[in-house]
């Protein structure tokens, strides 16, 4: 295991307790209850490596009231076995974990986290406060000059980030003023309105607008020794000491174990393993209301596995919680394991993705003809109206899914079922009168219609190849879409591949899931329907375009496209919920007549694989990326297994 005993040698306990912070939200503290010490660092501690858990939590550490939530206070200890699929997706450890500085509650309220609290003015000045005494998981002071190393020294030195800070940090093009002016205040102050601010802290991949600057300043030029910094590029084979620190600040990769973290687990493994082992934070700031420090669990186990053997690991017992690498298909061979004396159950928890599977015809394709034929709607709208969702709802999802076109789910306010059911009935007849109106009304021999250069009109359709439940759609489909002259061709591709595929304007249409936030609130930013970025797969080069402000990719145009960013700007400046919910209702109206995605079936169950011995996994949840990070706004800090052993 990784021994953090040469981290605590020389820690020394903060100073006194900050004045009383009011936040935006309602923020109680209470008095901390005596904290009681891990068995998991009791050696540490009493060789003098560690202080006493008193001293290792924040002044006004989180406390968390479990019994307020429904659950019940747990017991320190134990291994939580999970798998992932890529040995890049230890990263979820960071999206699990949900340490923020602000994150969402069950009910997608924004709370302070790491903060103790924060204040907003005008959505234009946001004053975060910090708590005093929190410190870094090697001991390292968590204070406001580690905002400032970040602001000052990562994202404006051009070295690090030759493009400048990051675009979500500006408004109307401007930066914000940053200060500090102590070490638990940090001031961000904007000329324009910024409500996404604080909701773009809780993201499941957020922006870290904060860096562990004792443990960084060692590889930065500024600060570090000139010999032994050019010994260490040596040593990392970079080429300079900008690749070697942006090597080392992976904040959200979580792939350097020696990286300082806030999360509730540290990364233990060096380099890449088929098993990574992440063990408790021991200054992690939350408590319980019995002063047990949170994690409850002592370490998690995290196995790199082949995507088609999840499911069959996860019957055999070798997942303590598990989800993903899991879909619906799943779900039979998870329940026979617990028929046959398996030691798990199997909770069917909902999806937070505006749709299961979604096909994203490239507007931005490099074939003129193509890129004509599908800038027409009428065309867009045939595809969808030609599809049988409700067939491919009963053969794939026993009619548990929603079947419709892409929108917002019901838990959002913005939700209007006449937008799920717009231009996604099944009606093959109008799909040949919408085709044939487009001027594809010619035909060869097999049926086919053909482009206007005379080519059949046969439609590319590339996957990642990850999910068997779409290639079943899509064999439904491709019989759907042929009863109308349209031939589809399937092509799986791996994931990153098909991606900048897509990017590159090289791919016809692809398949993925919805909009990953399909939940979104009054205080969501609605960018994610405008063209602002290029993963929304129907459109890459227009957010290319805006992504680096016209030096890539194409500007909008088209009319619709254009209305949606004017829609954007305008929440943006937004005074009113009123006024931010007009924007939402015209940006997925637009979406829902010009079918820029077409959405096959919403909310198909997610199983959600849970130990018998585990203890506050919520039977009923959302398995939505964000918001949600997954796990994360359930809290597994406050997963324990009910005898305190893996």
């Amino acid at each position: 295991m990784f021994d953090l005993r040469s981290s605590f040698s020389s820690l020394a306990r903060a100073a006194a307790l900050a004045p009383a912070f009011v936040s935006a939200l309602a923020l109680s503290v209470a008095a901390a209850p005596d904290v009681q010490e891990s068995n998991f660092w009791s050696a540490e501690v009493k060789a003098g490596d560690l202080p006493p858990a008193a001293e290792r939590i924040p002044e006004t550490p989180l406390i968390v009231d479990l019994e307020a939530k429904g659950r019940t206070p747990g017991v320190q200890g134990g291994t939580l076995n999970t798998m992932v699929t890529r040995s890049k997706d230890i990263r979820q450890m960071v999206v699990y974990g949900y340490a923020r500085l602000a994150g969402y509650d069950e009910n997608y309220q924004l709370q302070p986290d790491i903060l103790l609290g924060y204040e907003v003015e005008d959505n234009r000045r946001f004053t975060l406060k910090l708590r005093p005494g929190h410190r870094w998981s090697n001991g390292d002071p968590f204070t406001s000059a580690d905002f400032e190393y970040w602001w000052k020294d990562v994202a404006n030195n051009p070295l690090l980030n030759p493009t400048g800070a990051p675009d979500y940090l500006r408004v109307d093009g401007e930066l914000p003023t940053v200060s500090f002016p102590d070490e638990t205040t940090v001031i961000y102050e904007w000329q324009s309105p910024n409500p996404s601010f604080l909701h773009s802290l809780a993201q499941a991949a957020p922006p870290f607008i904060y860096r562990p600057s004792a443990y960084l300043k060692q590889f930065h030029a500024d600060y570090a020794d000139p010999e032994k910094l050019a010994e260490e590029v040596d040593y990392a084979r970079v080429k300079s000491w900008a690749a070697l620190h942006n090597k080392l600040d992976n904040m959200y990769k979580f792939d350097n174990h020696e990286l300082p973290t806030l999360q509730p687990w540290l990364n233990a493994t060096s380099g890449k393993k088929i098993r990574h082992q992440f063990v408790r934070n021991p200054f992690y700031h939350r408590i319980d209301s019995n002063g047990v420090q949170l994690p409850y669990i002592d370490t998690v186990e995290m196995e790199i596995v082949a995507g088609g053997l999840v499911a069959a690991k996860t019957n055999a017992g070798e997942s303590e919680l598990q989800a993903r690498g899991l879909g619906f298909r799943d779900i039979p061979i998870l329940r026979k394991g617990e028929s046959d004396g398996a030691d798990y159950k199997t909770y069917l928890w909902g999806n937070g993705t505006a749709s299961q599977i979604a096909i994203y015809p490239n507007l931005n394709v490099n074939d003129d003809q193509w890129r004509a034929v599908l800038r027409d709607k009428r065309v867009r709208q045939a595809l969808s109206v030609a599809i049988n969702r409700a067939g491919i709802n009963k053969a794939l999802y026993f009619k548990l899914a929603k079947p419709g076109g892409m929108t917002v789910l019901e838990a959002s306010p913005f939700f209007d079922p006449e937008l799920r059911e717009k231009n996604a009935q099944y009606d093959p007849e109008l799909a040949n009168k919408l085709l044939d109106e487009a001027g594809l009304d010619q035909r060869d021999g097999y049926g086919i219609r053909k482009l206007p250069d005379g080519r059949p009109m046969e439609l590319v359709v590339e996957t990642a190849g990850e999910r068997q439940e779409v290639e079943n759609a899509l064999q439904i489909i491709s019989d759907d879409w042929r009863d109308v002259g349209v031939k589809l061709v399937m092509r799986p591709l791996d994931r990153d591949i098909l991606r900048n595929r897509v990017f590159s304007g090289t791919t016809m249409a692809s398949v993925w899931y919805g909009w990953d936030n399909g939940l979104p609130q009054i205080y969501t930013s609605p960018a994610y329907l405008a063209p602002t970025d290029q993963v929304f797969l129907s459109w890459p080069k227009w957010g290319q375009y805006h992504q680096t402000g016209g030096d890539v990719g194409e500007a909008p145009d088209m009319d619709a496209a254009k209305r949606l960013m004017d829609l954007w700007h305008a929440w943006e400046a937004a005074q009113t919920d009123e006024e931010r919910t007009a924007a939402w209702t015209e940006m997925l109206q637009i979406h829902a007549e010009e079918v820029y995605a077409i959405g096959i079936v919403a909310g198909a169950p997610q199983p959600v694989v849970v130990s018998n011995r585990l203890r506050n996994v919520p039977e009923k949840g959302i398995w939505a990326w964000d918001p949600g990070a997954h796990f994360g706004i359930y809290r597994p800090d406050e997963f324990y297994f009910v005898d305190g052993k893996g």
